[in-house]
């Protein structure tokens, strides 16, 4: 029963946990009637709490394996209560500065629940698992709709005060429901550091999620108070308008997991940098609201779906180290939301226009599908290289003039020959003499005819030992039918 009522509870706890990470975003066109805040110093308010969201959630996400993600929600709902409570008295920038801080805990909670549920199902569905965690993403939703509305009742400084009601419920639930059993992984956090910084991988996911989930939680951001000042429509409006574009992405965030686990995730993630790349020029243009709406609708599906898929790759990838992995790639997803604000606001600021800055993030979305294409390609290579040197056959490339280029490591095991031994030389090296001239010019007759060429020959091994293998020649061409090299591949069949 504990167990079931992990993946409710802890999407649950992200929803409270984002809730409260844009609260002072949610409720800043109230704030900024009661205290006085530079424009320049508007997107320092909305991005410190992104910042310490972000980087947290490297010790969350390893903390969550040592002593498991209940008391890592419970304590991070606890702590939360102070910060919250002193958003509420704030009457001053240093104080929005100060309380908003500590509001980061709230969005570094995410990378608890991706490292904990996957421990509760089957590899196959941890994309869609993660991605059904994901919807968490809705108490940005929660906030930028709900917060506006209630503050034209009751105040900015009352409606903070609700979220104190909804964090001690959650502890509580955390406290009763939290599963006090789930497997701990207990492993130095620098020796889990060490173990993946070198594997080009972890890069490549934390920029994809940089770009992905920052581009969400950028717009999060950005958006009730960029309508509010550039299009002038109304403040509950523009929440409401927000409030949409986060329900859509996070609404593709599973559905993206999902389609990760039926179909391969790299050729899924190529289609989101390409939409991402494309919406992005076209907000380029400061189109009216009409594209700007449909340029926004994109970016939320592309978004959504590549967050999702981001995380079907992770433990793929990162089995035993996904909670670290977790953690440092969601942390530069939190960073990707840090600096599109600044960089528009101060693009913004330079030239009057948003234009420059959607332009780079298109780039920076071109770059990643560049790189995802490459990625995918690499791993192509890694699985044939793979299939290469686990066969148990031995195989033996040589190029277009019979010049040995490659071998496996079967072909040392059976042979005796090393990989250094026979590169450069002809396979004659092999040869035991029992076979007669005609035999090889009726081979390679058949291999220029055919194309390949399957027989028995009696060949020798370094030790001088004569063996019988059962050999296939294969031609490799181009296009235009020109040889390339040649494989050959063949098994010991020596009579005992």
């Amino acid at each position: 029963m504990i167990k079931k009522a992990q993946l409710p509870l802890q999407t649950l706890n992200l929803t409270v946990g984002f809730a409260v990470w844009v609260l002072i975003s949610s409720l800043l066109p109230f704030i900024v009637e009661d205290i006085s805040i530079p424009a320049e110093r508007l997107a320092i308010v909305t991005a410190l709490p992104i910042v310490l969201g972000s980087v947290l959630r490297i010790p969350f996400g390893y903390y969550a394996n040592i002593i498991g993600a209940r008391l890592v929600f419970l304590i991070s709902f606890i702590i939360l209560l102070f910060p919250v409570f002193y958003i509420s008295a704030a009457s001053s920038f240093m104080d929005l500065i100060i309380g908003g801080t500590f509001l980061g805990i709230g969005g570094a909670v995410f990378s608890v629940g991706v490292t904990s549920l996957p421990k509760y199902y089957p590899k196959e569905k941890h994309g869609l698992v993660n991605g059904v965690y994901g919807i968490g993403n809705l108490g940005t939703a929660v906030s930028t709709f709900s917060a506006p509305i209630i503050a034209t009742q009751i105040g900015w400084t009352a409606t903070v005060k609700l979220y104190l009601i909804v964090l001690v419920i959650f502890a509580a639930l955390n406290f009763f429901l939290g599963d006090k059993a789930e497997p701990k992984v207990k492993a130095p956090i620098m020796d889990q550091i060490k173990s993946v910084y070198k594997d080009e991988k972890l890069w490549f996911f934390s920029l994809f999620y940089f770009i992905t989930f920052g581009s969400f939680v950028a717009f999060t951001v950005f958006l009730p108070n960029f309508l509010v000042s550039y299009f002038g429509i109304e403040k509950v409006d523009a929440g409401m308008r927000t409030a949409g574009f986060i329900v859509l992405a996070t609404a593709f965030r599973p559905i993206g997991g999902w389609l990760g686990d039926k179909f391969p995730p790299l050729n899924l993630l190529m289609v989101c940098f390409a939409g991402l790349t494309g919406a992005a020029v076209v907000l380029a243009f400061s189109p009216s609201i009409g594209l700007y709406t449909v340029g926004s609708l994109i970016i939320a599906v592309c978004a959504g779906a590549g967050n999702g898929l981001i995380f079907k790759l992770v433990p793929t990838f990162f089995n035993k180290q996904a909670g670290i992995v977790n953690g440092i790639v969601s942390m530069m997803g939190g960073l990707g939301g840090f600096f599109p604000p600044l960089l528009l606001s101060a693009v913004y600021s330079m030239t009057g226009s948003y234009s420059i800055g959607f332009m780079a993030f298109s780039q920076v979305a071109l770059v990643s599908l560049i790189l995802v294409i490459w990625l995918y390609y690499m791993e192509r290579l890694k699985l044939a290289s793979d299939v290469f040197e686990s066969t148990g056959q031995g195989i033996l490339v040589t190029n277009a003039e019979g010049t040995i280029e490659s071998v496996n490591p079967a072909f040392t095991e059976l042979t005796g020959y090393a990989e250094e031994e026979v590169i450069g030389r002809n396979p004659n090296v092999l040869s035991s003499g029992r076979q007669s001239s005609e035999f090889y010019t009726t081979m390679w007759g058949q291999i220029g005819q055919e194309g390949e060429w399957t027989g028995k020959l009696w060949n020798k091994k370094k030790s001088g030992e004569e063996y019988l293998e059962l050999l296939s020649i294969h031609t490799v061409t181009d296009s235009t039918g020109e040889v390339l090299r040649y494989v050959g591949t063949f098994t010991d069949i020596t009579p005992e």
